[in-house]
């Protein structure tokens, strides 16, 4: 049960921020946004709030917002159609009734001929005495039917009216706030629980090491090795790591006194490997200092980034096959096996996995923020947006694609875990 909390918090924190970061830049450059949900299936909780509903769904793996313009959003009024018209004292209209056969008070009958609810905003048609009238339609008006009612949305409130620059950092502002909150989680933990230092201090000494014979003392601190200076544990341990058998010069200090002696790595194997050890332990003394914890949240994040980078790029050359790949299954997995180490831990774990999916999302894939921002290249390329039935097909192959992919790679995870 810890572990599916931890999981459903800690996914739905990343989808949640990711969607936030969308909602936030569509809000910034004007465009109306429908619908805030976290979350895919049904709804469990529904809050509508000025012209947004905002929604929590039962599937947490994912979610979404949707902006006014997009996916068949509008309702185009055909010739013919019977609505009812509620109009305010500026005689605008502020509400269509579409579907409504029973007369109500202080609502008129109209059979359109004609409309424009997007730029023009207005709607004509025959009144119940056969006169064709034309009435203005307010930019807050609603068209009900069946009982729901939904805003129009001017032209000018839509995603595709603004700017390509809109636009774009409209789309790319989800996969940035990933990396924003993969930035602030490693500042939390710097804040809390302290920047480690990496100073090549020894904590221990193991019986029978050559450390031990060589005089080596908990404290120690290590300043140069022959004549390598030594900043950090890392340089102590690679150092040491590549010189099994080879007898090395020590310089480290004591109360102040330095003391040079040599010690001879042993030579160890393992995995057809041999490096050097000579038998000392590490814990990294911590600081904590608030400038430092910026400088940490920050170069962890870049750090990881780096680093999924470079998996990606095995990825595609082929130095790893998709069956490395890990769905929810895995990451469930991974959860419960670092829940087991702590929150600082769980808390790493969620800012890799907000920045990885992040870097995902902005990969120039169909259906994913990459594929679009990819589309918006095309448009500045050209010129001329690609036409939108064309990209809105590209689109639904790739998550189709997408579809397939999670299935393989989740039956992989259940092979792998369950079986």
């Amino acid at each position: 049960m810890d572990t599916t909390i931890a999981f459903i918090l800690i996914f739905g924190s990343l989808v949640f921020f990711h969607e936030l970061g969308h909602f936030i830049f569509a809000k910034r450059a004007g465009i109306m946004v429908r619908e805030f949900a976290v979350g895919f299936g049904p709804k469990i909780v529904a809050i509508t709030k000025g012209e947004t509903l905002y929604t929590l769904r039962l599937l947490p793996l994912g979610g979404y917002v949707r902006m006014a313009g997009e996916d068949m959003d509008s309702v185009e009024l055909q010739p013919g159609f019977r609505v009812g018209l509620v109009l305010n004292s500026k005689e605008q209209v502020i509400k269509i009734v579409l579907n409504q056969n029973k007369q109500q008070q202080d609502m008129l009958f109209l059979e359109t001929e004609r409309a424009d609810l997007e730029k023009g905003l207005w709607i004509e048609g025959y009144d119940e005495e056969e006169r064709l009238v034309r009435y203005s339609v307010s930019r807050k008006a609603v068209i009900t039917e069946n009982g729901k009612d939904t805003l129009i949305a001017p032209y000018d409130r839509q995603f595709n009216s603004k700017s390509l620059i809109k636009r774009a950092m409209t789309i790319f502002a989800g996969p940035l706030f990933n990396f924003i909150l993969a930035f602030f989680i490693f500042l939390t933990i710097g804040l809390i629980q302290g920047i480690p230092t990496y100073e090549p201090i020894i904590t221990g000494v193991n019986e029978d090491s050559p450390a031990l014979e060589a005089g080596m003392q908990k404290g120690d601190l290590v300043t140069k090795i022959g004549e390598e200076k030594i900043a950090t544990w890392q340089d102590l341990a690679s150092k040491i790591q590549a010189s099994a058998g080879q007898p090395l010069t020590f310089e480290f200090v004591r109360d102040g006194e330095v003391i040079q002696s040599s010690i001879t790595p042993k030579a160890i194997e393992q995995n057809g490997e041999t490096f050097g050890q000579i038998g000392v332990s590490y814990e990294s003394p911590v600081e904590k200092n608030p400038l430092k914890a910026v400088a940490y949240g920050a170069e962890q994040t870049v750090t990881w980034m780096v680093k999924i980078f470079e998996l990606l790029g095995m990825l595609i050359t082929g130095q790893f096959t998709i069956d490395a790949l890990s769905g929810p299954v895995g990451i469930y997995k991974a959860t419960e096996e670092v829940a087991q180490y702590g929150i600082f831990n769980l808390m790493n774990w969620a800012a890799i996995l907000s920045i990885n999916l992040g870097i995902m999302n902005l990969l120039p894939l169909p259906a994913l923020d990459g594929g679009r921002l990819l589309f918006f290249l095309f448009e500045a390329i050209r010129g001329r947006p690609i036409d939108r039935q064309k990209e809105g097909m590209v689109h639904f192959v790739g998550i189709m694609l997408l579809m397939v992919l999670m299935v393989v790679v989740t039956w992989n995870d259940i092979q792998r875990f369950f079986f």
